[in-house]
C-alpha cells in the first residue's frame, strides 16, 4: 500500500471518463497514491454516465470503455468496510447532502482526504481537494523525502 491515499467522489470518475486532465491523473499517480472510491460511486457513475452522454450527444460505448479501462487504477471498497462510520459521515453531511456519506466515511475510515468537485464535503473535517489543485496534493506522493 502506497504512503498516500485519497477517496474519489463519483464526480471525478465522470469527469475522468469525459475528459482528459482527471483521467491522466488518476493514470500518472495511482501507485505512488492509492486511490479508493466507495462501491456507491462505482454505481452513481453507472447509473449517471449514460444520461450524461445522451445530453452530450456522446455514443455511450467508447465511454464506458474508458470507465472499464480506468477501474484497475481505483480501489473499490465494499460498503462493509467504511460501514461503521456512517453514522459520523452522514452526522457531519446533514445541513448539506447525506447521500454523499459513502465518500466521507471511506475519507474518515482510511484517515485521508477526498478529491472532489463537491462543496458539500468542505467543513466535514476531512481535507478535500478539487481538480484545479489536487495534483498539489498528489505530487507529494512521487517527490523524494528529506534526506536522512
Amino acid at each position: 500500500m502506497a504512503d498516500k491515499r485519497l477517496v474519489l467522489d463519483a464526480n471525478i470518475l465522470i469527469r475522468a471518463v469525459l475528459g482528459v486532465r482527471a483521467r491522466s491523473l488518476i493514470e500518472q499517480y495511482a501507485g505512488p497514491v492509492d486511490l479508493f472510491v466507495p462501491g456507491s460511486a462505482i454505481a452513481e457513475v453507472q447509473e449517471h454516465l449514460p444520461a450524461i452522454l445522451s445530453k452530450r450527444g456522446v455514443p455511450a460505448e467508447p465511454a464506458v470503455t474508458v470507465f472499464e479501462r480506468m477501474r484497475p487504477f481505483i480501489h473499490e471498497l465494499p460498503e462493509s468496510l467504511y460501514a461503521a462510520q456512517e453514522l459520523d459521515a452522514k452526522e457531519r453531511l446533514a445541513s448539506v447532502d447525506v447521500e454523499d456519506w459513502p465518500v466521507l466515511a471511506c475519507a474518515l475510515g482510511l484517515e485521508c482526504a477526498i478529491w472532489t468537485e463537491d462543496r458539500d464535503f468542505f467543513g466535514t473535517g476531512v481535507a478535500t481537494w478539487t481538480s484545479d489543485r489536487v495534483e498539489i496534493y498528489l505530487r507529494t506522493a512521487t517527490s523524494p523525502g528529506p534526506a536522512a
